[in-house]
Formats: structure tokens, sequence, C-alpha cells
């Protein structure tokens, strides 16, 4: 392929194509020696959330979410794995192919955006497990689904953010990795994925909005359950992902030569 084809080193069709061939690598690499490939995008959120939908419903009496409940609970819990699986590789960003970024000239951040692009992949492909659900369980579906793409923007935008921020920092400091896999054990339940924010008591539904992904999952939701919309925590996501972009770049601009020689 020539140059022209990709563009000049250094512009931004270079980057683009040069972050979609890494991308795509790590989604080979996932899916090539696996029997099931692709179906295991679909069964590991199907799987997550039929348990969840068994403990709520079935075991105990559940008094939170909207019906059909196992729509309530997908539509977010999809979001979440894409977060939380992505999160999680920011940790070892850098360390997984150390070489390859102490030996490159592309613009390091690509490691970050690399995993977000592939993660973000692997959650459209299991938008068919809410699509079977809605259809099975008669979810109706609203106007408010012209909301779903506002909210993948913004969950791209915090994860991008977030990356910038998490990688360096866990090259610098080892035990940042171990710290950021309990911070996301807790956030899971802090986060609107099993309830609403309206569900919350008093005073911790705006404690709640406070957390940006109350507002992205709610926006994911907002074309089955036009109910659970909540004025705060959609507008606190829409400013706080924004500023985690910001500080992600400030942040890794300082840190990236520091890192280079931790590499």
């Amino acid at each position: 392929m020539t140059t022209a084809a990709v563009g000049a080193p250094g512009s931004p069709r270079r980057y683009l194509h040069s972050l979609w061939l890494l991308s795509a690598r790590d989604l080979r690499v996932r899916y090539a020696t696996s029997a099931l490939g692709y179906l295991w995008s679909v069964l590991d959120p199907l799987v997550m959330s039929l348990i969840y939908w068994f403990v709520f419903t079935q075991v105990f009496q559940r008094t939170v979410g909207h019906e059909p409940y196992i729509v309530f609970l997908i539509s977010a819990l999809l979001p979440w794995v894409w977060f939380n699986s992505a999160v999680s590789d920011f940790t070892r960003a850098f360390n997984k192919d150390a070489r390859l970024v102490r030996s490159t000239a592309i613009p390091r951040s690509i490691w970050v955006n690399r995993i977000v692009l592939s993660k973000g992949v692997e959650f459209l492909c299991s938008l068919p497990v809410l699509i079977g659900f809605a259809i099975v369980t008669g979810a109706p579906v609203g106007w408010g689904l012209l909301w779903f793409p506002v909210a993948v923007l913004l969950q791209t935008i915090l994860l991008v953010g977030i990356g910038l921020l998490v990688a360096p920092l866990c090259v610098l400091y080892t035990d940042l990795e171990r710290t950021t896999k309990l911070i996301l054990r807790v956030l899971f339940y802090a986060s609107p994925i099993i309830y609403s924010v309206s569900d919350l008591p008093g005073a911790f539904q705006q404690l709640a909005a406070f957390n940006p992904l109350s507002g992205i999952f709610t926006l994911y939701r907002m074309g089955f359950f036009p109910e659970a919309w909540n004025t705060l925590s959609v507008v606190v996501c829409a400013v706080m992902s924004p500023l985690f972009l910001v500080l992600g770049v400030v942040v890794f601009s300082r840190l990236e030569r520091p890192v280079l020689k931790e590499l």
C-alpha cells in the first residue's frame, strides 16, 4: 500500500489508518484461536444478564428497575462490559506492547484509542442480545432511541479521557493496576445497572448523578424506558466526559516522556 493511500507520516489519515490496523489486530488475536469466535461477544453479556435477571426476579423480590426488567438490565449491562473491559486493558496498554511503543513513531495515544475502538466494536457486535430480548419481551420502542448514538459518543469520549490518565500512570505506579480492578468492582454497584437513579433514596440520587456513567446509561435506556430520564445525571455526564478528555490529554502529554523512559 502506498504512502499516498494511507496519508503522510504524522497526518490524521495515517493515524486513523494505524488505529484501525491495531484495533483489527486486537480483534483477530482475540477470536482467531477461539472455536466460537464472534459468539463470545454475545455469550458473555448474555450469561451475565440471565444470571442477574434470575437473581433479581426469581430469587429476590425486586423493587427497582422497570419492566421488562431483562431489557432494562441489558441496556446498561452491555455498555458496562465495554467500559469495564476497556479500563481493565488500559492498565496494560503500554506494558503489553512495550517494544512497539518505544520503537514506533506513531503518537502513543494510539495505544489507548485502539482499546476504545476494539472494545467498542465488540460492544456493537453484542447489541443483537438487546434487540433479541426487546423483541421477545415486546418492549416498547420510542423516539428516545435517538439518544443511543449520543450515549455511544459520550462513552467514547469518557473512555479516551480515562485511558489517557490510567495507561501512563499504571506504567509509573504498578500498584494502580490492582487498584483499578478494585475500583471497577465498586463502580459496578455504584452505577445504575441493576437499578435506576430514581430508585435511590434521598440525597443518593444527587450523589449518583455525579457518576458520569449514570447519565450515559440513562441515555442508552431512553429508547425503551423514557420514564428513566434524569436531567441532572445527563447534564453531568455531558460536562464531565469532555472534562475527563481534557484532563487526560494534559496528563498524558506530561507523562509520555517519563513513561518511555520507564518502558
